[in-house]
């Protein structure tokens, strides 16, 4: 017993999610689309570059 509060619940949350629609940002979309190369996208989200771990040489 007490599946119907909790499916309430989710319906809700599922309801929510599905008809949230946030402010677009137009400007950062067209830089992105504009060509923005992968080292700006990491030094923007401190992104640390890849290293492959395996060729410890």
């Amino acid at each position: 017993m007490g599946r119907g509060r909790q499916k309430a619940k989710q319906t809700k949350v599922a309801r929510k999610l599905k008809y949230y629609s946030p402010e677009t940002d137009y400007e950062a979309l067209e830089r992105e689309l504009a060509g923005g190369t992968q080292t700006d996208l990491a030094d923007r989200y401190d992104i640390p570059p890849a290293t492959d771990e395996d060729d410890d040489d």
